[in-house]
């Protein structure tokens, strides 16, 4: 594996050049189980010196652990690293399958102060709204938003699982950077509306979930019996009984173009995603997350793949058979509001 950088692209109109590639932080301390920290401080390092330089985390991951938990790393390159979090979403800790959203003014100026506590920062480069409350308007939540810009507390502002017509109105208020959804093989959903809003208005697409959750590297192929107990993905649909088989045998054209490119399963589903930004003409920074050093060179060797359009096109049916939802709750996703 060659130690190259990978390139570049804008965070929105007027943000910062990130890695193409970002790192999604939130199996170091939350969701997928046992965690090995000193195997995460070392991929976290590894990341930087392959140049992914966007890393994405939570308020609700681990009910802040996750923030505590990146604040060294960050401190440490503060000046090398764009700093992503999010509010608005909030886990129990006694009923994992629980989702509280709030989008209301004095929730978001305490979970701001909250996170820059815990990530020990003066300003976060990129705040998330990590859910939408659909009972209060989005030029409301943004609002506020705009007013932490103003104050200083952060640079960018950034929406997950939002409509294209949601991110619409939002910008009417304020500069959106960057829209995170799920966008994968197995989720192409946004296509529809979310990706040509943001394309007409400058705003980065961040793919959450590029690997289907670890499902698309063929790492495991039914949750219930491959995972452990306090894995999140023995609660998803696509990935137990029936839907888990029926969803192992798309991966077939995904291992033929493997051996075809003498790459893993995981960096044909990454290069797939990464070419999404040439074919849908706007900025693509996809943040897999790992907690291992080979993992993230393996994730970013994944942007030197380059799949012609016979490839491409061998990989096109396979979201459209893809069984099962992405949550057991969907409600809390834009998947209704689309």
């Amino acid at each position: 594996m060659t130690d190259s950088r990978i390139p570049t692209a804008r965070l929105g109109a007027g943000g910062p050049e990130v890695g193409v590639q970002g790192l999604g932080c939130m199996g170091m301390s939350f969701a997928y189980g046992p965690t090995d920290a000193d195997a995460s401080r070392a991929t976290l390092e590894r990341a930087l010196e392959l140049g992914v330089t966007l890393y994405d985390t939570a308020d609700a991951y681990g009910a802040g652990e996750n923030e505590r938990f990146l604040s060294p790393f960050f401190k440490a390159h503060r000046d090398e690293v764009v700093v992503a979090t999010k509010f608005a979403l909030s886990i129990p800790p006694d009923d994992p399958t629980r989702r509280i959203i709030r989008n209301d003014a004095p929730y978001i100026r305490e979970a701001v102060e909250a996170s820059l506590r815990r990530l020990d920062l003066d300003v976060i480069d990129l705040y998330y709204m990590h859910r939408r409350d659909v009972n209060v308007p989005i030029e409301e939540t943004v609002g506020v938003m705009a007013d932490l810009v103003r104050e200083g507390k952060v640079k960018q502002l950034g929406l997950s699982e939002v409509t294209g017509d949601e991110l619409r109105a939002a910008q009417t208020v304020h500069p959106i950077a960057a829209v995170q959804s799920e966008w994968s093989l197995f989720s192409r959903d946004i296509e529809a509306g979310v990706v040509p809003a943001a394309r007409e208005l400058g705003v980065t697409l961040v793919p959450y979930s590029p690997l289907g959750r670890g499902f698309l590297t063929g790492s495991f192929t039914d949750a219930e019996q491959d995972l452990t107990d306090g894995d999140f993905r023995r609660q998803q649909p696509r990935f137990t009984g029936g839907n888990a088989a029926a969803n192992a045998a798309l991966l077939a054209p995904v291992r033929a173009l493997a051996e075809a490119h003498g790459a893993t399963l995981g960096q044909i589903a990454l290069a797939w995603v990464q070419q999404r930004a040439r074919i849908h003409d706007l900025p693509v920074v996809p943040i897999p997350g790992t907690r291992k050093p080979t993992r993230v060179e393996e994730n970013t060797g994944a942007t030197r793949i380059v799949l012609t359009e016979t490839e491409l096109s061998a990989l096109e049916p396979i979201a459209e058979k893809v069984a099962g939802d992405r949550y057991a709750d969907m409600t809390f996703t834009s998947a209704g509001r689309e």
